[in-house]
């Protein structure tokens, strides 16, 4: 089968690869027929280089049809239209009943420390062949995939992968108060649909915050109002001027490790990616420094006693934080890998004709997988307005 495999630092290729097969009898095969290409997937793209390894077979937002089932997988059968959660959880140990699927103990990769396997995400996440393929073998298929209705195109469905259960984990652990406000640092794919999600939930204000025209645009044509950082000297002031002098009750960072404006930060990551094998890995893994102009852009905005959520995927393990600040300002403090699982019953409901959340045109670029290279340099350099990109075989 086709599939983009990393080959290195910023060179992603479509190679044949061998085709995946039921090794368990709780595996399901699939096959593909959109795949998300995530801001995550960037972070293997240049960050996280030295975790990976040549021929890697990236992504982690899958959608398809089910081709062949083990024989424990009940519910499930040939032909079925499934979208796949990008964490792979069993849905039976202890951390998987507390809804915490990212922590499945079952699929945990104890030997990194890390919790539940990913699809598509480096050694530290159990280097599980992903989803930009034509094929994907899917462990655990008694209990991850999700059966979706046949009828209505992909795009209503598919971003129930990654996109709409990390955007909505986001404003749930922001807990805006009713009729309360909030601050989005970020306007990709995971800010943009989170803004949507808490104007649908009910907060009376919500701010964007970004850089690229395109996704201040989005933003505000549903109705967020936007900042373009390019034009204050000082974001955390201008939103206070928005919010009577007190700053937002919630603020999202929808950035993470990929912000810009810390040279320091930068610095560090790309020395790591310097070093030689295990050297650049245990760098990445043990030492690095994120570059955290979102995150400290966060502190600042949020009002006293607020709460920040973090949804931008951090990889530091020494990261310098203004523990003064974040304690003397009271600021409750959430994050994690979204469980797609506890909350794709809520979301389900709001797939429906209506379309509230306007899934069906959020994709910007809808791409043949043969050009995932073109597709990954493209979102890299947030070139002709893409904000979201989808792959199909």
């Amino acid at each position: 089968m086709k599939a983009a495999v990393w080959q290195g630092k910023r060179d992603i290729q479509v190679t044949d690869v061998a085709d995946p097969a039921v090794r368990e009898s709780t595996d399901a095969v699939i096959r593909i027929t959109s795949s998300g290409l995530c801001g995550s997937d960037l972070h293997l793209y240049e960050v996280l280089t030295p975790l990976m390894t040549p021929g890697d077979i990236l992504g982690h937002e899958p959608m398809g049809v089910i081709e062949e089932v083990g024989s424990k997988v009940q519910g499930l059968k040939p032909g079925d239209r499934v979208v796949v959660p990008f964490q792979i959880s069993c849905g039976t140990c202890f951390m998987c009943d507390q809804g915490l699927q990212t922590q499945c103990e079952t699929t945990q990769v104890r030997e990194h420390g890390m919790g539940a396997a990913l699809f598509g995400y480096t050694k530290l996440y159990g280097a599980v062949p992903g989803a930009q393929a034509e094929y994907l073998r899917v462990p655990q298929a008694q209990y991850g995939p999700i059966k979706v209705p046949e009828g209505p195109p992909d795009d209503r469905f598919l971003f129930l992968s990654d996109v709409l259960p990390t955007a909505w984990q986001a404003v749930e652990y922001a807990d805006v108060p009713k009729d309360g406000t909030l601050a989005v640092i970020g306007l990709g794919p995971i800010g943009d649909m989170a803004c949507r999600i808490a104007l649908h939930r009910g907060a009376r204000q919500v701010i964007g915050i970004d850089l690229v025209p395109e996704r201040l645009t989005r933003a505000r044509a549903r109705g967020a109002e936007v900042l373009d950082v390019t034009e204050h000297d000082d974001i955390g002031a201008a939103v206070r001027e928005l919010t009577h002098g007190r700053g937002t009750d919630a603020v999202i960072d929808a950035v993470g490790m990929e912000a810009h404006g810390n040279i320091a930060g930068k610095l560090v990551q790309t020395v790591g990616g310097m070093l030689p094998g295990k050297l650049a890995e245990k760098a990445v893994a043990k030492a690095g420094v994120d570059r955290l102009a979102a995150f400290q852009q966060a502190i600042d905005i949020v009002r006293r006693g607020g709460t920040i959520s973090l949804s931008g995927v951090y990889g530091g393990a020494a990261d310098p934080l203004p523990m003064l600040t974040l304690f003397d300002k009271q600021i409750q403090l959430r994050m994690g890998q979204a469980n797609v699982k506890r909350w794709a019953p809520e979301i389900l409901p709001l797939l429906t004709d209506e379309d509230v959340l306007g899934v069906d045109d959020f994709a910007t670029h809808h791409l043949p997988l043969t050009q995932a290279p073109e597709a990954y340099e493209m979102f890299q350099k947030k070139a002709d307005g893409a904000v979201k990109v989808v792959l199909r075989p």
